[in-house]
């Protein structure tokens, strides 16, 4: 009941079964007595109707545009709901995904805000009881966790390492650490950060950019996708599944669009992908 979950606004077509015509739902009588009978009933059973039927065409055949879609993220958050996004589930082959070497894979860092590599916040352990969650369950209990841990050269990578460790070991989680190198992702950010601070500030100095609207951590799409490759080309057997931190969409609705934008350079590809964002701390080490 404090978990929304959505499928992802791409262009790909609903792979569901609810809009079957042949999946008839339980109806209500007259007398609040429940059937699921249709011969009982003058009309036929409900169905799920098509779900990108009769809708606008301008909008790609999907009912919501982008900027209703983000602010349905943005409201959940707001109400203090968990939320989720699913993305390429399509993909996944229940048959074969569950037999044999299974991972799981976890990314519990803000990959959209590359100065602010955090591991212990709300939604970083949110994300990481998810996906004990899911190989607690029967199916996935063979299933192996693997935490990717970005980090930059110089850094304490040790002490941030054994930190991590010890967090597992109070949290009572197996998984397996990776430790995932990614200074020329980084660099490629501060790059161009460089560039556009230097832009708002000749600007402003001409008047054309108000100091109070500049936001000076946006990502390039340049970034984006050398992230999202970062991830595809892990020398590891590929994921059944890929948890990845879900960020808050900004404060400025105007942004949303490059919010959506930004979701969707980096997981594209991706197979099988939950982006999470967690406003609930569902985790305790006092036991």
């Amino acid at each position: 009941p404090n978990t929304l979950v959505l499928g992802f606004y791409d262009d790909i077509p609903p792979q569901d079964q609810l809009q079957d015509s042949t999946l008839s739902m339980c109806k209500i009588s007259e007398n609040n007595s429940q059937t699921d009978d249709p011969e009982d009933q003058n009309d036929p059973p409900f169905h799920f109707p098509p779900v990108r039927e009769g809708v606008s065409v301008g909008r790609g055949g999907k009912s919501l545009g982008p900027q209703e879609y983000v602010c349905i993220i943005a409201d959940a958050v707001k109400m203090l709901k968990n939320v989720a996004l699913v993305r390429y589930f399509g993909q996944f082959d229940r048959t074969n995904a569950l037999q044999g070497s299974v991972f799981v894979d976890v990314w519990p860092v803000n990959l959209l805000r590359p100065d602010s590599a955090a591991y212990v916040d709300t939604c970083s352990l949110f994300l990481l009881q998810l996906a004990c969650i899911l190989n607690m369950t029967r199916a996935w209990q063979k299933a192996k966790l693997r935490l990717f841990l970005c980090v930059e050269e110089g850094r304490s990578l040790k002490g941030t390492e054994q930190k991590l460790k010890h967090l597992l070991k109070d949290l009572r989680m197996k998984a397996e650490i990776f430790t995932v190198p990614w200074d020329s992702q980084v660099m490629l950010h501060w790059q161009r950060q460089a560039r556009s601070d230097r832009i708002e500030e000749l600007e402003s100095e001409e008047g054309g950019v108000d100091n109070d609207k500049v936001n000076t951590t946006r990502v390039s799409d340049e970034y984006l996708q050398a992230v999202n490759k970062l991830i595809l080309d892990q020398p590891l057997p590929p994921p059944a599944v890929r948890f990845l931190y879900l960020p808050r969409p900004p404060a400025d609705t105007s942004r949303y669009h490059d919010y959506l934008h930004q979701l969707e350079l980096l997981t594209r590809n991706l197979g099988p992908t939950l982006l999470i964002h967690g406003v609930t701390p569902v985790i305790t080490t006092d036991l």
